[in-house]
């Protein structure tokens, strides 16, 4: 058993917990604290922060999650103003032994590990995530996160991909004229133009186009807060469209990465868990012509887990050191 410090660093907040693992599993995860980035100068300084605010001496060991890719000798953060050497972390942190990850690469590593309890069923057969074969998983928060899990005689193997920069493949009239639109301010329109956060406000001025409206918001976190409350019609419509786009893309890539089941993260995600089941997303997902039936049989799930991105640093740290 081995006590470890996870790390979550986004562009606004990075949390941090204790957490312990032992045997390629993580046995258990501390409370999170959360800072503010912008209110330290350094990830080094935030790592002191913590460690002073929970009065300990921090752990030798870290599993690090960031919302980069992780490639080349300097890593910089969109909306932040860390930068991180990959090289130096260790003496920068005072740890021995460290792994980093990209942030959706971390989702994939929770997802392998999370209790069931912590996955919420959407649509397909009421059963567990099959234990062998490939699990797709899609975020949709503010860009469209993708990764694959390919589980194996009890192994995992995460993949992080750009799934969330495939095309977009529109299926009736509104698709048309959604790609349309944006056609004419994106040379290429990739599936997270419409399936992310900000991808709302496409929608929402497409649909508005459609009925001869004024727009009269143009920020999407109002936009999403109107339309799940159903306080405007053309926001719920939009609410409506983006979950038939998320069934779409989602069907997508798990036909195209050969999967028996299909996880939905991200903060986006979230925000729809109690919508999504009422939606069309179940028959977008399944949308694929002759593949339907095969379709019909893939389990979908939702992560609802607490901290997904700090389980997944400390499960990526288990998976590497074990």
């Amino acid at each position: 058993m081995k006590e470890i410090v996870a790390v979550d660093i986004g562009g606004t907040h990075a949390r941090f917990a204790i957490a312990t693992v032992e045997a390629g599993r993580v046995t258990a995860l501390g409370d999170a604290l959360t800072l503010k980035c912008a209110e330290h100068a350094s990830l080094q300084l935030a790592w002191e922060a913590f460690g002073r605010q929970i009065g300990r001496a921090l752990p030798r060991a870290a599993g690090i999650a960031v919302a980069c890719p992780v490639q080349g000798d300097i890593l910089k953060l969109t909306n932040n103003p860390w930068v991180i050497r990959p090289a130096q972390l260790g003496a920068q942190l005072g740890v021995d032994e460290h792994v980093l990850v990209n942030d959706f690469g971390a989702i994939g590593y929770a997802v392998a590990q999370v209790d069931a309890s912590h996955l919420r069923h959407l649509c397909g057969p009421d059963r567990d995530l099959p234990t062998n074969g490939v699990t797709t998983i899609v975020g949709p928060g503010t860009g469209l996160g993708s990764a694959y899990v390919v589980r194996r005689d009890g192994r995992c193997l995460v993949c992080e991909t750009e799934g969330g920069h495939v095309d977009f493949a529109p299926l009736d009239s509104v698709d048309d004229r959604i790609l349309q639109r944006l056609r004419q301010r994106y040379r290429r329109v990739s599936a997270e133009r419409i399936v992310s956060g900000p991808g709302l406000v496409n929608l929402y001025e497409t649909i508005a186009e459609l009925e001869g409206q004024p727009t009269r918001i143009h920020d999407d976190k109002e936009l999403w807060t109107l339309g799940l409350e159903r306080r405007d019609p053309m926001a719920s419509a939009a609410v409506e469209r983006f979950c038939l786009a998320l069934g779409g893309v989602a069907g997508d890539l798990a036909l195209a990465q050969g999967a028996n089941g299909v996880v939905i993260a991200g903060g986006v995600g979230l925000r729809l868990a109690d919508h999504l089941p009422r939606s069309g997303f179940a028959e977008r997902f399944v949308a694929k012509g002759r593949f339907e039936s095969m379709m019909a049989r893939m389990p979908v799930k939702l992560i609802t887990h607490p901290q997904p991105g700090l389980l997944g640093a400390a499960a990526a740290f288990a998976e590497r050191f074990h």
